[in-house]
């Protein structure tokens, strides 16, 4: 089976500092692979250059074998990649379905019209309330968006993503910033997603023992190198990861 994404000898560097070092990734479809690591050690930076923030100093991103490593972000959301928290076309003043709606619209290739009666966008809106269960906010949907709660406007992120139809689901520690009320609910979202069984979710956390039960394989980065990659139990047993951890090996310079 080919594999969604890969990268082969993936590095970045800013001026004398490597901060992604020669990662080799791959991650077949529909699989959960969960990014763990000390503060510091590339997660992010990984990221940028999986979703095109950033260009490689080396190395290659591939997309169900096609090198993608020169498209740009949007060009890469259009082949199916999509990243959380970067959704430019939510409308504030709109309300939460409304959004999800528009989404829709777009890949369908409809455009919006003020004026066009809500019966020609049923099948839209019908799609857009499927999301919007998945994501735990059909409760939500006359809300107007900029009213939402932190957790509540992270799960119109990841819906917008649903929507846009991407295939790889790029999840920065999407429970940052939340409280610890509204953390077990954007795990139920995730895993909601994930029992879809149709997409691939490539997720970043720090807190290692939030992720372990959801993922099918983890991927340690530790000062922009590749620590270690298996089943959260081969992580879990995993000396050298546990070391970086408890901070034997952590390096306070990586970025």
């Amino acid at each position: 089976m080919k594999n969604i994404i890969e990268t082969k000898d993936l590095t970045i560097a800013f001026g004398g500092h490597v901060a992604v070092d020669q990662v080799n990734f791959t991650v077949p479809p529909n699989h959960f692979k969960s990014i763990i690591g000390p503060n510091g050690a590339g997660k992010t930076t990984f990221f940028n250059l999986l979703s095109g923030q950033l260009s490689p100093t080396n190395g290659q991103v591939f997309l169900r074998g096609e090198d993608i490593t020169k498209l740009s972000p949007t060009a890469r959301t259009r082949k199916g990649i999509g990243r959380s928290f970067q959704i430019t076309n939510v409308f504030p003043n709109l309300t939460v379905l409304e959004n999800v709606r528009l989404a829709v619209q777009s890949v369908a290739g409809v455009r919006y019209q003020m004026f066009t009666h809500f019966r020609k966008y049923r099948k839209f809106e019908e799609k857009a309330i499927h999301i919007l269960s998945l994501v735990l906010l059909d409760n939500k949907a006359d809300a107007i968006a900029k009213n939402l709660a932190h957790g509540e406007k992270r799960k119109l992120e990841i819906a917008m993503l649903l929507a846009l139809e991407t295939e790889v689901l790029l999840l920065d520690e999407p429970t940052a910033g939340m409280s610890l009320e509204e953390v077990p609910a954007i795990l139920e979202v995730i895993k909601k997603i994930k029992g879809e069984g149709n997409r691939t979710i490539i997720l970043i956390e720090h807190k290692m023992d939030m992720i372990l039960g959801l993922s099918d394989s983890v991927m340690v980065l530790f000062n922009g190198r590749l620590l270690a990659d298996g089943t959260p139990e081969e992580i879990m047993d995993n000396e050298t990861v546990q070391s970086a951890y408890l901070g034997g090996l952590y390096d306070d310079s990586a970025s």
